[in-house]
């Protein structure tokens, strides 16, 4: 009797710990999903200097990894709007980072390595810095998880010598995507000649020479198809690093023209500041969203970088890239100044 008695009482003791243990595990559950359901951060700063790059960086509150990248543009021949090394010297240093760039697709200065070494050169980024052209002699394929165009993302394969990047592009229009930020950084900006053939035709070729031709180029109603392309493409290197990037918008000499063009129009909306975020969506839609919502006037215009993205259906781009789970749309602006 005594063991029955006893066997039972340890049954139910049991029972009680392990409803005990649901409801603990409820609880922590539900003090989890608050913070899961925050918006991400957007950092900004109206000054555009060296000193507020650095200390918009150091806001972001992350300590680097192993080799640094910092990735840029280091802007096509002939053109000014590129992120001048003297602007960025002081946030390269404080890493002690390396400047990284690809080879572009499209002819030009910066297609064939030596000319773009002689473009690095004379826009004075190889006097100062360190300076890594990834895809120089040799690219790598990386996973990808969005494959709806891509069955991967191609990329230098130097990018495996990295362990963190600084993502630091400059805001501005793009005669494809509409807009360059830090999605675009990432995506056609790290991939190789290769990659950006395979991206801008949403997969249908990795053929430069072909990338631009109709039947291939991803345009008119496939406009869309390049914009998710892109999306896929940034979440591919995001993930490849593991996480380890950081975000960050110039918002200076926004022409609508890339600093891939060597002609871009002069910009008619004054500088803004700089933005920057852990999110890659949320810093891209928080650009977007100063640039929208802008009352304008004349010298400073906002409505012809307007027109341009809502020419190519821009803003698709962070909608597409919320959706595959690369970040959110949704964020909290921080001021610094």
């Amino acid at each position: 009797m005594n063991k029955f008695f006893t066997m039972g009482m340890l049954t139910l003791l049991l029972i009680l710990c392990a409803c005990g243990g649901n409801k603990q595990a409820e609880s922590e559950a539900q003090a989890v999903e608050p913070e899961a359901a925050q918006k991400s951060t957007v950092y900004f700063t109206k000054d555009i200097t060296p000193e507020s790059l650095v200390k918009i960086y150091k806001a972001l509150g992350v300590e680097p990894t192993g080799k640094v990248a910092v990735k840029i543009s280091t802007g096509e021949g002939g053109n000014p709007h590129y992120l001048k090394p003297t602007l960025i010297r002081g946030l390269v240093e404080e890493v002690d980072g390396t400047i990284v760039e690809c080879c572009t697709a499209y002819g030009g200065s910066r297609q064939d390595p030596k000319d773009h070494w002689k473009t690095i050169h004379e826009h004075g980024f190889d006097s100062i810095f360190t300076v890594d052209l990834m895809d120089e002699f040799g690219e790598i394929q990386i996973p990808i998880q969005d494959k709806k165009h891509l069955e991967y993302d191609i990329v230098g394969d130097h990018l495996q010598n990295y362990g963190f990047m600084i993502n630091l592009a400059h805001f501005k229009g793009h005669a494809m995507g509409g807009f360059g930020g830090v999605l675009k950084n990432a995506s056609i900006g790290v991939a190789s000649t290769h990659g950006k053939a395979y991206i801008h035709s949403a997969g249908k070729t990795t053929d430069a020479a072909l990338a631009w031709n109709p039947e291939y180029l991803a345009a008119g109603d496939t406009q869309d198809h390049f914009l998710e392309s892109m999306a896929a493409a940034a979440q591919a290197v995001h993930d490849y690093m593991k996480g380890r990037v950081v975000y960050i918008n110039v918002m200076n000499n926004m022409s609508v023209d890339c600093d891939c063009d060597g002609h871009p129009a002069k910009p008619e909306l004054l500088d803004m500041g700089i933005m920057a975020s852990l999110d890659p969506v949320a810093v891209d839609q928080a650009c977007l969203d100063k640039v929208f919502n802008y009352q304008g006037r004349p010298g400073d215009d906002n409505k012809p970088l307007i027109e341009r993205i809502n020419r190519q259906h821009g803003t698709y781009i962070t909608d597409y890239a919320e959706q595959i789970g690369l970040g959110s749309k949704d964020y909290t602006l921080v001021t610094l100044d």
